[in-house]
């Protein structure tokens, strides 16, 4: 892949799952890392969300690839929280050439049946902490005259529609309505702006017994085995599901320089799941 060396990747969400895994992705191609994490639960979360220990991991994980790492709890839903992680990232590692916006989240219920809190909390990470990390981040960017990559993290539920689940799939596509609306206004500074749409990705947020539960309502207390006879038949090759890393391989991608010319496109990680429609 390409080298990154002297690049600085901003990354929301890092603590744990495909947010760790960028970093350390990253990081194996040579971009040192600033990354933010919320690392406390969210009410309306139907799983448990990544603890400061988490983020030390990745921490951890990352300086021992040689790389520096400027680590910060910051809630991407509070301003402040995020600039001041920047500020302090930029002070110590210089200036930001990459941003992930990865932090999400999710809660579920039937549309006319969610909560008020259900609803606003998704869309407050989702879609508004990503305006929110473009906030604090193109700025310093542009400032460089360096050009960039600012990755944002849709979903297939940004590209089709899945029950239950309104608050997350009107977020995802928001997302990449975002994305197209940078691409166009960031181009002239040479800054590039694409989403990556996940599938079915082994993380806390898609293996938990209430996600499991969802894919099998017909049975009581599903198991993720359960639920992975679900998943193989939404998938066009033949495996249960994608690893955070392979998302990563086509964060770091586009990131690079081998993705000079890519900008305004909404990628697919799915495993062929929006070519069987």
């Amino acid at each position: 892949m390409g080298d990154l060396t002297g690049k600085v990747a901003f990354i929301t969400g890092a603590a744990r799952g495909q947010g760790r895994s960028h970093a350390v992705r990253l990081a194996e191609d040579g971009a040192d890392i600033i990354a933010v994490d919320i690392v406390e639960d969210i009410e309306t979360a139907y799983y448990s969300m990544s603890r400061p220990e988490d983020l030390d991991e990745t921490v951890r994980l990352v300086e021992a690839l040689g790389r520096k790492i400027v680590a910060r709890k910051a809630d991407v839903r509070i301003q402040s929280e995020l600039d001041a992680a920047v500020a302090e990232g930029v002070a110590a590692l210089g200036p930001i050439g990459i941003v992930c916006a990865n932090a999400g989240m999710a809660a579920s219920a039937k549309t006319w049946e969610m909560t008020d809190d259900q609803w606003q909390n998704v869309l407050d990470v989702n879609l508004t902490g990503v305006w929110r990390t473009v906030k604090a981040t193109v700025p310093t960017m542009i400032e460089a005259n360096n050009g960039g990559s600012i990755i944002l993290t849709s979903s297939l539920a940004g590209l089709k529609g899945y029950s239950n689940i309104a608050n997350y799939v009107a977020s995802k596509h928001g997302v990449n309505g975002l994305m197209r609306v940078l691409a166009n206004e960031l181009g002239s500074y040479n800054i590039r702006v694409n989403t990556v749409c996940p599938g079915l990705i082994n993380t806390p947020l898609m293996m938990n017994d209430f996600t499991y539960g969802l894919f099998r309502p017909e049975l009581d207390n599903p198991t993720q085995a359960d639920a992975t006879e679900v998943f193989r038949t939404m998938q066009a090759l033949p495996i249960d599901w994608l690893e955070p890393r392979d998302v990563s391989n086509v964060i770091a991608f586009l990131a690079s320089d081998d993705a000079a010319h890519l900008t305004g496109v909404a990628v697919p990680v799915d495993a062929g799941q929006i070519g069987l429609g």
